[in-house]
């Protein structure tokens, strides 16, 4: 196995090489190995994932459970991980920068604080007190004996706030707070996502596995995006199958799903 020095560096190289690569998200040790199997260069958790898997809902899981499942997650495969490490668990600077430094000891290659509070009355924090966040987590992200990866996120289209404008400030003012990847979740149109790439000189990651976003790789490598992501997008699809056999099992009486399930050799061989 490659020690996390060696994955961290290879991390770091992948966001300073030409072009686009693949971020998915696993959400248990086995669906890890098998993107591994299957050629992936570097994983990324997804707290709803994760949180789907325990069955608790997204921002429900505590950072003890979540720093269980970077510590699995890492020690899986050889790959990097980036950690969705959700707001930091705290609104405090100094509990997301704790939570970065708790991240590395994990395994983490890197990691990813973004601006929601978790508050439905007040759902992202304000610019200045968001910044200083990010500040912190940075600083205790380079203070690492290896390159941590920090990815700030705005979480302003996931809650309604479709204001590119403030948007782009955030991201910006988060790049000058010391992030070393941008993030906002949720853009849905080339255009919006050109014009955010456009607006920063770090490498920006995009969400896809949205419903109704059809971009592809090439695509998302043309207007200069650095990293894709999927989120739970994986998990929902698996757990889409999931509930259709069930539910043909439990209204039909039938099992016509099994054709389309991977074979018993197949899955077995991935591990």
């Amino acid at each position: 196995m490659l020690n996390q020095s060696e994955k961290a560096n290879a991390y770091r190289k992948l966001h300073e090489r030409t072009g686009v690569f693949l971020l998915p998200n696993p959400w248990d040790i086995g669906t890890a190995r098998i993107l591994a199997h299957l050629g992936f260069e570097a994983l990324a958790t997804t707290s709803a994932g994760h949180a789907f898997s325990i069955g608790q809902r997204d921002n429900a899981v505590s950072r003890n459970q979540v720093l269980e499942h970077i510590a699995a997650i890492s020690s899986a495969t050889d790959l990097p991980v980036n950690a969705d490490l959700e707001n930091g668990f705290g609104d405090a600077p100094e509990v997301a920068a704790e939570t970065i430094r708790l991240a590395a000891a994990a395994g983490a290659s890197g990691g990813s604080i973004e601006d929601a509070t978790g508050k439905s009355d007040n759902p992202i924090y304000d610019l200045k007190h968001a910044a200083e966040r990010v500040r912190a987590a940075a600083e205790a992200a380079h203070a690492q004996k290896f390159p941590f990866m920090l990815t700030a996120r705005v979480e302003n289209y996931l809650h309604g706030r479709l204001n590119l404008k403030d948007t782009i400030e955030r991201l910006q003012a988060y790049q000058e707070a010391g992030a070393d990847v941008l993030y906002a979740p949720g853009l849905t149109t080339k255009e919006d996502i050109a014009t955010v790439v456009k607006s920063v000189d770090r490498p920006v990651n995009v969400l896809m596995g949205l419903a109704g976003v059809r971009f592809t790789k090439p695509e998302l490598e043309a207007i200069g995006v650095k990293r894709i992501s999927v989120g739970s997008a994986l998990c929902r699809a698996a757990l889409g199958a999931f509930l259709r056999a069930a539910k043909e099992m439990k209204e039909r009486g039938t099992f016509n799903f099994a054709d389309e399930a991977v074979s018993f050799r197949d899955i077995s061989a991935m591990f």
